[in-house]
């Protein structure tokens, strides 16, 4: 499916109303900072009809960042998930 083809689907039903998850809900979600609203919306996509091609087109326009197709992408590739801001939490260290 190309851009153009998506753009006139998208175009051509009324907000709210799309089946589109990115045009039915605030578009910031696709773009958030904590990782529960990230995933949140990449179960949003899973049942979007333009998953696919969403997903291939951010792939090769290597978009910096966002859920596009169901997907987290960080500097134009897949990650797994998101992790949130601050210095990753020390595992504890036992001592032998």
């Amino acid at each position: 499916m190309t851009l153009s083809t998506l753009t006139s689907a998208v175009a051509s039903r009324p907000a709210q109303e799309s089946g589109i998850p990115c045009r039915d809900y605030d578009a910031e979600l696709w773009f958030a900072e904590r990782p529960s609203d990230v995933e949140y919306a990449k179960a949003l996509c899973q049942d979007c009809p333009f998953r696919a091609s969403c997903l291939e087109g951010a792939l090769e326009r290597r978009e910096p960042w966002g859920v596009w197709g169901g997907q987290l992408l960080v500097q134009g590739v897949v990650v797994a998930r998101k992790r949130p801001r601050g210095r990753p939490r020390k595992d504890a260290v036992y001592a032998a």
